[in-house]
């Protein structure tokens, strides 16, 4: 008997958590679907079977958590009903035909961890309000065709271990917000139209270990204070109209692999930037 409803209880537990999902869950998936031409997907959907059957969709206690559409050719926009998947942790649409801005809703789904909707058609601005997705470790928007600034406000994304912007359109100055990313290991942007002094207050992310600011319009001495990140791997600073001594800098890194420099910047001393040059 006890036997018995220990296996009654099992399987009670398994029909739970492949219970399907809300309807405002599913209807957000199907308005996907079709804003992405889903029909034509590499690996599409059969919408007359459960959710539980579609390719890509995870899912945990009646909620979508994992969204995994990358190389399925969705061509088309986001829909703002995207944030109805209310408990998504994982978002990646990468390798893909997206285009269009960014939803307005998408910062409204705080579960998010992980956005990756890297090469893609994608144009705007970064969602100036970027920073309320708190729990982000991962965002990841690189060659797109993203327009304006760095928001401020993604110095407000302190859990975050990865930020990767290149390839994008951005202008404007590198945020003194970003040194509040303490947990950051992955800081790329190389190939934008960013200008302006390095911050020093970069040196302060001691958990960083691949800095990427390659082919922008950054200017002025490169900062002492750089010296201070011991788990540096990865230092790419060519293709920008930097001073100092690249090579004396590269020196200062223990566990330095892969490190770029513009032949120009092998002499000199590496120079603390106190204050930033004027640009105008």
């Amino acid at each position: 008997m006890k036997m018995l409803k220990l296996t009654l209880l099992f399987c009670f537990v398994s029909l739970l958590s492949f219970a399907e999902i809300s309807t405002d869950q599913k209807a957000a998936l199907i308005d996907l679907y079709n804003s992405t031409n889903g029909k034509s997907w590499n690996r599409t959907w059969n919408l007359e079977k459960p959710v539980s059957t579609w390719s890509g969709v995870k899912i945990e206690d009646s909620s979508v958590v994992e969204l995994n559409l990358s190389f399925n050719k969705l061509e088309g926009t986001l829909p703002e009903s995207i944030s109805k998947l209310s408990s998504l942790k994982v978002l990646d649409l990468s390798f893909n035909k997206l285009e269009g801005e960014l939803p307005k809703t998408l910062t409204s789904m705080t579960s998010l961890v992980e956005v990756k909707l890297f090469s893609n058609n994608l144009t705007g601005k970064i969602p100036s309000d970027i920073g309320s997705l708190t729990n982000l470790k991962s965002l990841e928007l690189f060659n797109n065709n993203f327009t304006g600034e760095i928001p401020a406000s993604v110095g407000n994304l302190t859990k975050l271990e990865s930020l990767i912007l290149s390839s994008n359109n951005l202008i404007g100055r590198l945020p003194e917000s970003l040194a509040n990313l303490k947990s950051l290991k992955v800081l790329s942007v190389f190939d934008n139209s960013l200008l302006g002094a390095i911050p020093a207050s970069l040196g302060e992310l001691g958990q960083l270990e691949e800095l990427v600011l390659s082919n922008n319009a950054f200017f002025g001495n490169i900062p002492g204070e750089l010296a201070q990140l011991s788990n540096l791997r990865t230092l790419l600073l060519n293709n920008n109209q930097l001073q100092g001594n690249f090579a004396a800098l590269k020196g200062k890194f223990p566990k330095i692999v892969d490190f770029e420099l513009d032949k120009a910047n092998t002499e000199g001393e590496l120079a603390t930037l106190d204050e930033e040059e004027d640009d105008d």
